[in-house]
């Protein structure tokens, strides 16, 4: 199993220009809100817990998450739960609301995302490997933390792998 920094690192490599980084503070949380708005429903009543496919969705991530690092998974858990439960809120609205709030999450969640990658100057990480989609949250997180003084230790070993953050004149990423 690829390890915390392994995964980072390689997510890292197509996200190294900081206006990228940027629209991925706010693509990407759009992009899991939507995703949890959209599987919240149907929901089944399980000993008074709505269970949805995003909540089961939420826990494949979070195993996956805490199986990379505890504190990184607790702060996933953490944003999961809130997660599901705006999209449980949502899902128990009208269809119109729920299916606008979602689908137009999704939709300007991407559009922003691409932006970023414009700057970039590559394509998304997930188009060579879907586990960027569950990879993306996690940078994103990281990244924060990074800004916040937080886990320096991963940033430096990631920085080794990836190079560091830096501004690129626009038309100087790679193709591939």
């Amino acid at each position: 199993m690829k390890t915390l920094i392994d995964h980072l690192s390689g997510y890292a490599d197509c996200h190294r220009d900081p206006r990228n980084i940027q629209t991925h503070f706010i693509g990407v949380p759009m992009i899991m809100l939507a995703v949890t708005v959209l599987l919240s429903r149907p929901a089944a009543m399980l000993g008074g817990l709505p269970v949805s496919l995003a909540l089961l969705a939420a826990l494949a991530a979070c195993v996956f998450y805490f199986r990379l690092d505890a504190r990184y998974g607790v702060t996933m858990a953490l944003v999961l739960a809130a997660m599901l439960a705006v999209g449980q809120w949502l899902a128990a609205q009208s269809t119109a609301l729920w299916l606008g709030a979602g689908l137009g999450l999704f939709v300007v969640g991407w559009v922003i995302q691409f932006v970023g990658h414009y700057y970039e100057g590559r394509k998304p990480a997930f188009v060579d490997d879907l586990v960027g989609l569950l990879v993306g949250p996690l940078f994103v997180a990281a990244e924060l933390g990074f800004a916040m003084g937080l886990r320096r230790e991963v940033q430096a070993a990631i920085e080794v792998r990836s190079g560091p953050v830096r501004l690129r004149p626009h038309g100087q990423g790679t193709a591939a």
